[in-house]
């Protein structure tokens, strides 16, 4: 019970002492917490007010899908806005706004170019919004700060017309240079085409007949020149026994007319066939074959010029027959004195045999040589195969480069057609720039805030220094701790009725200026909100 009564009574002497101190300090406390509060307010109202216009700036994608035209410019919203954001921020193009709009001619007057740049590029602050979804750029902000808040809206206006004028002109830019230089690698593409081209063409041109399209022809063209010299060196024998006949028939009647017989006018054995109807049937033979030559290959193809030279020889030996005949016929008589009609027939049937041998040989000569040329053809075959496969993969090549450039180019050129007529990605003024009708700094409000923490601090660092270094004795513990003994009776205090009229003076004064102080801070709080 003792110790309950002495905790009360430590409660109530603290409590008491500290009602004291307030009493005390309390002038020391408000006089610094309004003066401290009453200074940071007013630099609110003394500080040049900067205002703030801004405008916000979508970036609209193409009009067009990407699925029917290809984008050809870099997709990197980010990067391509830090690239537009260095161009429109350049030395040179904030300076000629500086001196459109005469910015900074107030207290910088005798600043310099560099250092007015520098303070705009510090009042200009760019902003991005991205979308929440797909963490894509979908717009940014432009701001400017400025004394005059007209002044800030124009600057505003001012960078947002670059800020879209040069992202036209970056695209457009990149798109036209892309076109460019897929049109010079086209051209290039196109002459290595050509070139390429021009190598397949000369080579099929001097290697004609020797062509690995043409090995079925060539296999089948000997397979007949085969069948055709086994069928003339048939012929050739059948000639070759014909005129050892003949030769036997004219010596028989050789023989005979010296003996004064008469033989029959056909020799036995012998067609009806003259001789120079034997050498028409060989040239009739002989244009057809030349007609159906005609009709695959050139006049240059050899087995051509050879048939014509052929046919030529067989013209000639016509044309000596059809001479022989007519100086016969223009002398009847010595022939019938000299020779009989078998005998004469008999000789024109060895002369034909002997032009068909002649034939027959120069033809077997000429199939041996078309044999041998074809034979060539086919052994060269796989070497030329080789080449003209190499001339067609460098031709593949260069076609699939010019074809992919040729798809790439028109890609570009659509491209490039969609940024003139402003379907591709631009930027829209989604906010024309806002003319503030408050400052953004200083926040007088905040300053009020800021000047009664200031205050509060610096009211409770006085009292409180006030306190600790006064050394007067204020309260009757302070006096019997003091004491070396007891104390064991205490003189009340006689409080006179001008003390009692002093003391109630001094607490109403107190309260009077503890309202004065917090009512003016209100008011000052109150009128910051209302005019910011």
């Amino acid at each position: 019970m003792p110790e309950e009564l002495e905790e009360h009574r430590s409660e109530g002497t603290d409590l008491n002492r500290l009602r004291d101190i307030v009493r005390r300090r309390h002038l020391h406390f408000l006089i610094p917490l309004f003066v401290a509060w009453l200074l940071v307010w007013g630099s609110s109202w003394v500080i040049t007010p900067r205002f703030k216009s801004s405008t916000l700036i979508l970036v609209k994608p193409p009009n067009t899908s990407q699925d029917y035209v290809t984008p050809i410019i870099n997709d990197d919203m980010q990067a391509r806005l830090e690239s537009i954001t260095q161009q429109v921020l350049s030395y040179t193009r904030l300076l000629m706004i500086i001196d459109k709009l005469h910015l900074y001619n107030g207290a910088h007057d005798q600043a310099t170019q560099d250092r007015e740049v520098g303070l705009m590029r510090n009042d200009i602050k760019i902003d991005l919004v991205r979308d929440p979804r797909h963490s894509d750029i979908s717009a940014f902000r432009i701001s400017y700060t400025a004394k005059d808040p007209h002044l800030a809206q124009q600057v505003t206006g001012e960078l947002t017309n670059l800020f879209i004028n040069e992202n036209s002109r970056a695209r457009m830019e990149e798109s036209e240079g892309t076109t460019s230089f897929i049109e010079k690698q086209l051209a290039d593409a196109s002459a290595d085409l050509a070139n390429q081209e021009a190598k397949v063409r000369d080579f099929e041109a001097l290697h004609e007949g020797d062509l690995p399209t043409q090995q079925a022809g060539n296999l089948q063209i000997l397979a007949g020149l085969q069948s055709q010299l086994q069928n003339e060196q048939s012929s050739l024998n059948t000639a070759r026994q014909q005129r050892v006949y003949l030769q036997a028939m004219i010596e028989q009647e050789r023989n005979a007319q010296a003996k004064g017989i008469v033989t029959s006018s056909e020799a036995p054995g012998t067609g009806s066939m003259s001789d120079l109807a034997y050498v028409n049937q060989q040239l009739a033979t002989m244009k057809a074959q030349l007609s159906q030559l005609s009709s695959h290959y050139t006049d240059n193809y050899p087995d051509v010029r050879a048939l014509k030279i052929q046919i030529a020889k067989t013209e000639a030996i016509r044309d000596n027959l059809l001479a022989a005949r007519k100086s016969e016929e223009g002398k009847p008589g010595e022939a019938d004195a000299t020779m009989s009609p078998a005998l004469r027939q008999l000789q024109g049937q060895l002369q034909a045999n002997q032009l068909e041998i002649a034939n027959r040989e120069a033809t077997i000569n000429d199939l041996k040589n078309r044999l041998a040329s074809y034979q060539g053809r086919l052994n060269i075959q796989p070497g030329v195969e080789q080449q003209l496969e190499e001339l067609t993969r460098n031709y593949d090549q260069s076609k699939a480069n010019y074809d992919s450039l040729l798809k790439k180019r028109d890609e570009s050129v659509l491209a490039t057609n969609m940024e003139q007529l402003q379907q591709g990605e631009r930027f829209t003024m989604l906010d024309p720039p806002t003319l503030p009708v408050s400052p953004t700094f200083p926040n007088r409000l905040i300053f009020c805030g800021v000047g009664l923490g200031v205050g509060l601090a610096l009211g409770f660092l006085i009292a409180g220094a006030f306190e600790f270094f006064d050394d007067r004795l204020h309260r009757e513990t302070e006096i019997k701790a003091l004491l070396p003994v007891p104390v064991i009776s205490e003189v009340p205090e006689i409080v006179t009725e001008q003390d009692a009229r002093k003391t109630k003076i001094s607490l109403l004064l107190g309260w009077a200026t503890t309202a004065v102080v917090f009512t003016a801070i209100l008011a000052g709080s109150l009128f910051s909100y209302m005019h910011p």
